[in-house]
């Protein structure tokens, strides 16, 4: 929008919702890193000559209406927005769009390469991508003779293993009054400028791009980030581009000492998965993030609010990562917090609001695919051929968490069975008409049958709900 903008004709207004400031303790975080980078936008775009308008208001429609009343009627003109509710609002405003240059796929082409699918599967997707845009390619073929290299990328956790320190961004003058009108402190990981979202680029491409892949689906309570590259906050509100974050980790890959299978790992998330899903959100409409295929119903368990009210070691160092930060990456997402909740019966709709509202990266084009499709498989399927469950096995070899902890992963019966591993199995009972004819799940099916103590499994899957919803797994 700004890069045809210019400061003699044009005022910018940025509209601060009262409304959506936060109630609850863990919206703060999130309210906090969007408000302070607000704000130091508005500083910036001064500093650039721009008349700005920086408005405190109910709504941001009310906001908008009345700058439009002050300035006589001016045209109002904005970028896409990133969500169905912001566009049905903005064009009840008459306003006019510029075309949102967030990403590298137009939703117009994605939405080509949908409508030619006869399902929605991320790899074509992705492989297209790379043809597409000539990224990691040798001639027609991908470099390195494969398109991915997710087998040499699924190691646990290492011991005894020297985890480089984060990046601490100091907190300015305009921090510390968001915090101050809030009541809430910050941690010093999330920046709030351009110039330190650009300092957290150039630090995970220095530092931990060579050791990404093998260990971006390890989870450890030893450290929180692993060497993921914390950027996907400043590429979801514009403090970075998608095209300058693989410039720079394509530059450093040219160098020769960056392995395939790191570089190849993050520019799937990059191109593949975070395109694909902004694809899906528009693609699929407006109405999906409603969809409850399994008609999960249960209420968001207190323990994904207070981890204090669960013995899951697992769940617990999750959820205080994400009171603590607003920030767990992939694998804890959808392998500990997803799947439990998909395991457990809640109500995708809860769990989306929770989600949205807990982590500093929520945009509604990202979770609502994330947890509507791939977390929660309410869409009947849409989006992935299965659901995405497990029991505590997979955590067990993905993880430290189980040393320590209560319950035992390898138990589907007994007090110290494993919650996840005793609700992986009455899921799959539960759900038999739905997934016994999956051709992906024959092996689980299969296994189901096998099961001796089928009636015992109830009666813990039982215990365990009882626990669940009394606050005290």
């Amino acid at each position: 929008m700004l890069a045809t903008a210019d400061p003699h004709t044009d005022v910018v207004l940025l509209v601060e919702s009262v409304r959506k400031r936060p109630q609850r303790s863990h919206q703060k975080l999130r309210w906090h890193f969007y408000v302070s980078a607000a704000r130091h936008f508005a500083l910036e775009l001064r500093e650039m000559g721009f008349e700005v308008i920086y408005e405190h208001a109910p709504t941001i429609h009310e906001g908008i209406l009345a700058t439009q009343a002050q300035l006589g009627g001016a045209e109002l003109w904005c970028t896409e927005p990133s969500s169905f509710g912001q566009m049905k609002s903005m064009q009840k405003l008459g306003a006019q769009f510029v075309t949102n240059d967030f990403f590298l796929t137009p939703r117009a082409l994605f939405g080509q390469w949908a409508t030619g699918q006869k399902s929605y599967v991320m790899e074509s997707f992705y492989r297209s991508q790379r043809v597409r845009l000539g990224i990691l390619m040798d001639g027609s073929k991908p470099e390195g003779g494969q398109w991915n290299f997710d087998k040499e990328n699924r190691l646990p956790p290492p011991k005894n293993y020297d985890w480089p320190p984060y990046l601490e961004h100091e907190l300015d003058e305009i921090d510390l009054q968001v915090a101050n009108e809030i009541g809430f402190m910050p941690t010093k990981i999330w920046a709030t400028t351009r110039t330190g979202a650009r300092a957290q680029l150039r630090y995970f491409v220095d530092h931990h791009l060579v050791h990404f892949g093998p260990l971006e689906d390890a989870m450890t309570a030893e450290n929180w980030a692993l060497h993921h590259s914390l950027l996907s906050p400043y590429l979801n509100i514009g403090l970075l581009h998608v095209s300058e974050v693989l410039d720079a980790v394509l530059a450093r890959h040219a160098e020769g000492d960056i392995p395939i299978a790191s570089t190849e790992g993050f520019v799937r998330q990059l191109i593949g998965w975070r395109e694909y899903v902004n694809g899906m959100y528009w693609h699929l409409g407006a109405d999906y993030k409603n969809s409850n295929s399994l008609g999960a119903t249960r209420e968001l368990p207190a323990l994904f609010t207070e981890p204090g009210k669960t013995d899951m070691r697992c769940v617990g160092s999750v959820v205080q990562d994400v009171a603590e930060r607003g920030w767990v990456h992939h694998i804890p997402r959808l392998m500990v917090l997803s799947n439990f909740a998909l395991l457990a019966g809640v109500n995708p709709q809860h769990f989306l609001r929770w989600m949205q509202e807990s982590f500093i990266d929520a945009t509604e084009w990202v979770m609502v695919p994330n947890v509507i499709g791939m977390g929660m498989h309410a869409d009947g399927g849409l989006m992935m051929t299965k659901p995405y469950v497990s029991g505590g096995a997979y955590i067990s070899k993905m993880s430290d968490y189980c040393k320590g902890c209560k319950y035992n992963p390898k138990l589907r019966t007994g007090e110290t069975a494993c919650p996840f591993t005793t609700l992986y199995w009455n899921f799959l009972e539960r759900h038999e008409d739905a997934f016994a004819q999956n051709h992906r799940m024959k092996q689980q099916y299969f296994g189901l049958k096998r099961l001796s103590d089928r009636s015992e499994l109830q009666v813990r899957a039982e215990e365990v709900i009882r626990a669940l919803d009394a606050g005290a797994l």
